[in-house]
């Protein structure tokens, strides 16, 4: 059984733990158990009723009406907030995907997903709920407070409803620029690169997806391979390794008519600076500017 002290409950829910505290004194909201020093502790099933009723306080409710309430009741009026479109805030919908990833609850992952990307777009829904998501449940898998299994449950969901929404898309222009998209051996973070993919067809481009861990021999070989106008390389690396450094100067003496872009980090790494004609994109609107016209700064 997995269980959490009550500043992990603060990380997870964006909480104090003096709110939490308070909540359970005022509104008999959590039910925890104490250690024989007389130290809050609590289990999923209480952690996934807290996100729940975070939820609704993000949606406008008091939490002197939610904390009393039953968790049917709870789920009830979760429910009511998706099939009403009430103005929940970005948060609501971050604790709610957690919550159906702990319990594996793949229908009401789904919905609540697919209603973000209606109302956000794709691109704010992966900047303001995706990545807060994805940011939180690393506290948990980092905190070894959820099994692997529910890493991969969630990473799967949004994997295949990315490539579902590429799926749908008519197919690019023959004209239109082909871009070859790929993360290096031994980097496995899919989520930024199949976003990428996204708004690359969204834009009417076409693009060839290698996806996670490409060997680099074999990132070589398809550059050579594929007639592709401009590459786009998603690492995590804060410093590129000497590898992706090498098959960076190969790129760049070798293959001069392509653009070649770097993005994964927010800041660019200070080994990346000696390679010009390596563009790095800081953010998706860095990618957007240059579907849409010149490329963003170099800085």
């Amino acid at each position: 059984m997995n269980l959490f002290s009550i500043s992990q409950l603060g990380r997870f829910s964006g909480l104090k733990p003096h709110t939490i505290r308070a909540w359970e004194a005022r509104y008999n909201a959590l039910t925890p158990s104490r250690s024989r020093g007389n130290t809050r502790y609590y289990d999923g099933s209480q952690m996934r009723r807290l996100l729940n009723m975070v939820s609704l306080v993000n949606a406008g409710y008091r939490a002197s009406e939610v904390g009393p309430l039953s968790d049917d009741k709870l789920h009830q009026l979760l429910e009511s907030i998706v099939s009403t479109r009430t103005n929940a805030t970005e948060d609501y919908f971050i604790s709610q995907l957690i919550a159906a990833g702990l319990t594996y609850d793949e229908a009401r992952f789904e919905q609540i997903l697919a209603y973000c990307i209606v109302r956000y777009r794709l691109k704010n829904t992966y900047r303001y709920v995706l990545l807060p998501m994805l940011e939180r449940i690393g506290l948990l898998w980092r905190c070894d407070k959820i099994s692997p299994t529910h890493e991969h449950f969630v990473s799967n969901l949004l994997r295949r409803k990315l490539f579902a929404l590429v799926d749908a898309l008519p197919a690019p222009d023959p004209s239109a620029e082909r871009w070859l998209l790929m993360l290096p051996e031994n980097e496995f973070h899919e989520m930024g690169l199949l976003l990428a993919y996204n708004i690359i067809r969204l834009s009417g481009h076409g693009a060839v997806y290698l996806g996670a861990n490409v060997p680099l021999a074999s990132m070589a070989a398809a550059v050579k391979e594929i007639s592709a106008d401009r590459i786009l390389i998603f690492t995590l690396q804060s410093e590129l390794s000497k590898p992706i450094l090498a098959f960076l100067k190969e790129l760049d003496l070798t293959f001069s008519g392509k653009k070649i872009y770097l993005a994964g980090n927010p800041t660019r790494p200070a080994n990346a600076a000696n390679y010009r004609r390596v563009q790095w994109l800081h953010t998706v609107e860095d990618l957007t500017a240059v579907l849409n016209g010149p490329d963003p700064s170099r800085n």
